[in-house]
């Protein structure tokens, strides 16, 4: 298993103490049609050490992420449960399933629920729920729109039911022809591995 951006080890750290560029402060425009991207969800600031700090000034240059709120153009997470086992995620405008997907339909998340990639992207685009039947695997990107980095164990916003766990992406690793993205939701880094092994699955629909 390779970590995408993050050490696996250091990966929580990392992501308190960084205050990423772009994604994460005001949003990117990706196209004319694309809302910026949603806010980290992380208010706190912490020093080399892990211990928890006053948030340096925003422009200052030890800012971090935690040193900006709305007011410097974050566009803060917003979802909508729908009452009906979805999210709509008010700033992407994607629908989510609500609860990791029940594979087995034992209404138990578990180990058995876990499914390779190709078994993920065919669970998604052969479900029907809620009266759709165009769902699919999210990319990359869309799952880390549902991270909430000032969470973890799961780091995702409560109105989510979430493994503390790793849930597959639909994007194949460029370098490695049998290799996935995927997002792990205990502390919210992405990362890749082989295609066989088996992780959860939450189906998304719409489109970025």
């Amino acid at each position: 298993m390779s970590i995408g951006i993050f050490d696996k080890n250091l990966s929580f750290l990392c992501m308190l103490l960084i205050g990423c560029v772009g994604l994460c402060g005001a949003g990117v425009a990706l196209g004319a049609d694309f809302t910026p991207f949603p806010d980290t969800g992380q208010h706190k600031c912490y020093d080399q050490d892990g211990n928890l700090i006053v948030c340096p000034a925003p422009g200052d240059s030890m800012a971090q992420d935690g040193s900006y709120d709305a007011d410097q153009g974050k566009v803060q997470q917003a979802f909508t449960d729908n009452g009906d086992g979805t999210v709509t995620d008010n700033n992407t405008g994607l629908m989510w399933q609500q609860a990791t997907a029940d594979i087995n339909k034992d209404n138990v998340i578990d180990d058995n629920d876990k499914r390779n990639w190709q078994e993920a992207k065919n669970e998604c685009e052969n479900l029907s729920f809620a009266g759709y039947s165009d769902w699919r695997l999210p990319s990359l990107f869309e799952l880390t729109t549902i991270v909430d980095y000032d969470r973890f164990n799961p780091a995702i916003n409560s109105v989510f039911s979430c493994e503390s766990s790793y849930y597959w992406s639909s994007g194949s690793y460029t370098n490695g022809a049998s290799s996935a993205w995927f997002v792990n939701f205990f502390y919210g880094y992405d990362g890749w591995d082989d295609q066989s092994n088996s992780y959860y699955v939450r189906c998304v629909r719409g489109g970025l």
